[in-house]
């Protein structure tokens, strides 16, 4: 009599992976039910130089390890163990000395982290292409009614408790699941594997107008990780997906020390802040509503910078985002709490005593991102349309890479060359159109999503007013060219004495004019930072 296949017992289990993370202790305990282990290359011998008996792939086989490694795993022998449904083939699996395997735990080649290397060169990440690994991978999955599949170490504790409390056996629910995840798995790894191949031959083929790289084909494929509340409305169902067999840094992954998990609202502004807040090297606080920043200042201290951005715009910072490039102190944190409703607090790390005082206030959602964080580079940016996608690099242009160039009389005093820098990291943040008027390492004005630019212009402007912040003496940051000279006026009404943007406009002399007419000091970018 063969085994049920609702519940299987894990008699033998093949493991050959990449990624050792915990698998000394998974085989250890695996080996201590009673496991036959069977095992390739690096894996066996890790696996045996702790004492953990192993038997070799090809001594099961009795055909070695060819080509360099290229061909261990593709033989009958295995293939046929990972195959072989239960009460159907044993008799010629018995036939040709094939023993079922019950468990197989395999995870692949490290193409991605491969190809990330600086140095990697085509034959490198070509040679970095599993293939046992994924055909072992499918075989098993498909044979789920009786092979238990893992392809990620997080799942080794749950199916070990499964098996403890289950006399060393598998639910056929768990094996559907982990099936499941392993097509998940092998489908994101070949995606990698045709992005690259891809942009390989876009780099040799293909390059559009502008001379970036056009790949042909884009496959990506993300995990659920949270199902949210709803999404911008309540009537919009929506959750939080990750890439598949990535780590990347950032929201989606950052630490919730406190508070209800992040809504779909929450997870966007908080995105926006922290790349707003890591745009600038200094020790820097943004406060965004609605995507936007509302403040962004630099500061000596994080309260410095925090009183600065908060005084920007203290009625949209109600119920805002906060996040600051550098940790999170006590004092900063109770001056905060004190003063206003905040709904998301974003920092690197969060100092202890700083999380107790905000512990007072339970409802506040407290995110640390880590305390080496970067923000991750050379990523695309997805955006869903009726019948199609449209996928951009992100805007990260270095400055080193932007051809700054004063086009007035005057130049720009040293004080207004560091605000006119300050005011184009934060405009770049800014929804189209954009204005932001920055004084003494702070927004004092910020005007965004309007279909003129001169509105806001405005807008920036009766922000300040209500603030009664001066803009006498203030810079200008626009994120794309004034199309007129009223743009320059509107400067110089409002008491701007330098300007920074990307020119290129057909009425650029007019508005060069227009600055020197008002003695304001004008720097072209020859850069465009439109937010949509």
């Amino acid at each position: 009599m063969g085994q049920n296949m609702e519940k299987i017992t894990i008699k033998r289990a093949i493991l050959s992976v990449s990624d050792k993370s915990n698998l000394v202790e998974f085989a250890k305990a695996l080996q201590q039910m009673g496991v036959e282990i069977l095992s390739t290359g690096g894996t066996a011998k890790l696996l045996s130089s702790h004492a953990i008996p192993v038997t070799a792939i090809e001594d099961y086989t009795q055909f070695p390890e060819i080509m360099g490694g290229r061909v261990k795993t593709l033989h009958p022998k295995v293939h046929g163990s990972l195959l072989g449904r239960l009460n159907q083939d044993d008799t010629v699996m018995a036939q040709h000395g094939i023993l079922p395997t019950d468990m197989l735990v395999v995870n692949l080649y490290p193409f991605a982290a491969t190809i990330a290397e600086p140095n990697c060169d085509y034959a490198t990440a070509v040679e970095n292409i599993d293939i046992g690994g994924p055909a072992m991978l499918r075989a098993g999955a498909k044979n789920h009614e009786r092979v238990t599949v893992i392809t990620d170490p997080s799942d080794y504790s749950a199916i070990l408790q499964e098996m403890q409390a289950n006399d060393n056996s598998v639910s056929l629910t768990t094996r559907k699941q982990l099936a499941s995840k392993v097509y998940a798995h092998t489908a994101q790894y070949d995606a990698q594997i045709a992005n690259y191949l891809s942009r390989q031959n876009s780099h040799a083929h293909h390059k559009s107008e502008n001379n970036i790289d056009t790949p042909t084909l884009h496959i990506e494929a993300f995990q659920q990780k949270q199902v949210l509340r709803y999404g911008e409305n309540p009537h919009q169902n929506a959750s939080l997906y990750v890439p598949l067999g990535s780590h990347e840094a950032g929201i989606a992954n950052a630490q919730l020390l406190q508070g209800k998990p992040l809504s779909y609202n929450n997870l966007a502004d908080a995105d926006a802040a922290v790349a707003a807040a890591y745009e600038y090297d200094e020790l820097t606080c943004v406060i965004v509503k609605h995507a936007n920043p509302c403040g962004i200042a630099e500061g000596d201290t994080l309260l410095d910078a925090y009183e600065s951005a908060y005084r920007c715009d203290p009625t949209s910072a109600f119920g805002g985002i906060i996040a600051f490039n550098r940790p999170l102190d006590l004092t900063t944190a109770k001056t905060i709490i004190k003063r206003q409703f905040v709904e998301v607090l974003i920092a690197p790390l969060v100092s202890r005593e700083a999380l107790d005082v905000l512990s007072e206030k339970p409802n506040i959602r407290v995110l640390a991102l880590g305390e080496h964080y970067e923000q991750p580079k050379d990523i695309q940016l997805l955006h869903r349309i009726s019948g199609g996608l449209l996928i951009q690099s992100a805007d990260n242009l270095p400055l080193s890479d932007v051809d700054f160039r004063v086009v007035t009389n005057r130049e720009p005093t040293p004080n207004e060359l560091h605000d006119l820098m300050f005011a184009w990291k934060a405009v770049k943040h800014v929804k189209s159109n954009a204005i932001v008027f920055a004084k003494d390492k702070m927004t004092v004005g910020i005007g965004c999503g309007q279909t003129s630019r001169v509105h806001s212009s405005l807008i920036a402007s009766i922000k300040a007013q209500e603030q009664n912040l001066s803009l006498q003496g203030a810079v200008m940051a626009s994120d794309a060219f004034f199309p007129f000279r009223d743009g320059l006026e509107n400067a110089a009404k409002h008491g701007a004495t330098a300007v920074i943007q990307p020119g290129g406009g057909m009425r650029d002399d007019e508005v060069i004019e227009a600055a020197n007419t008002h003695d304001i000091a004008m720097i072209f970018t020859g850069v465009r930072h439109f937010k949509h």
